[in-house]
């Protein structure tokens, strides 16, 4: 069973950004995309992650058609199976770090590995306020609020853009040693190649849909 279908979608804003953009992620399945900046790679991100309805399309998330659905379905995924780690971490600032990993546990009904939080390489920095941390620590409590949910789908946006190439690679690899144990998909919008030819897929957006990265 797809975890995650994209059919037919087209999105515009007073120019046509994108159209045509099909594919199907199962689990233990992964899929960058790349593409030159204003291509779409982000609202691309954001319409298969439940946050902006596509002008044309379907998109179907574990077996929900997500927009003809009502917010109830959607807000339900975004609480259980849909984990998105955005550019920007929208971390809550005047709290401590472990206070927001332990918030997507409660909302969730799951709850993170120690060893996870260590190999992000920020178990000793959980008690800190988040406006103590780097932009760099920050990004990684992101990504652990999120594993922290263990969703189905993880939408990651430059998940890796605040960090150097050795700590980058070792958050990739926590990525997909999660989508492998969990049975999970992950989609993945980067501008590093080498992290992009890691996943299962790699696809380049362009403005009459995805292709093929040679």
């Amino acid at each position: 069973m797809s975890l995650l279908q994209v059919h037919n979608i087209s999105h515009r804003f007073d120019y046509l950004l994108f159209e045509n953009v099909n594919f199907t992620l199962a689990p233990k399945e992964s899929m960058a995309i790349l593409g030159v900046s204003g291509s779409g790679k982000s609202t691309l991100l954001h319409i298969c992650s439940t946050l902006l309805s596509p002008n044309q399309g379907t998109v179907i998330v574990c077996g929900h058609n997500i927009y003809e659905g009502n917010d109830d379905t959607r807000l339900k995924l975004r609480r259980y199976d849909v984990g998105i780690i955005f550019q920007s971490h929208y971390l809550f600032k005047g709290f401590f770090a472990n206070e927001n990993v332990e918030l997507a546990s409660v909302i969730s009904d799951k709850s993170i590995e120690q060893g996870i939080l260590e190999r992000l390489g920020i178990a000793e920095f959980m008690h800190y306020r988040v406006g103590d941390l780097s932009g760099g620590q920050q990004q990684r409590v992101s990504i652990a609020r999120v594993l922290a949910k263990k969703p189905k789908i993880i939408f990651a946006d430059e998940p890796t853009g605040n960090l150097d190439d050795k700590t980058a690679q070792e958050v990739m690899n926590v990525l997909f040693e999660y989508v492998e144990k969990e049975n999970a998909t992950l989609l993945l919008v980067t501008h590093n190649h080498q992290l992009a030819k890691q996943c299962t897929y790699m696809r380049h957006l362009h403005v009459d849909g995805l292709k093929e990265e040679a």
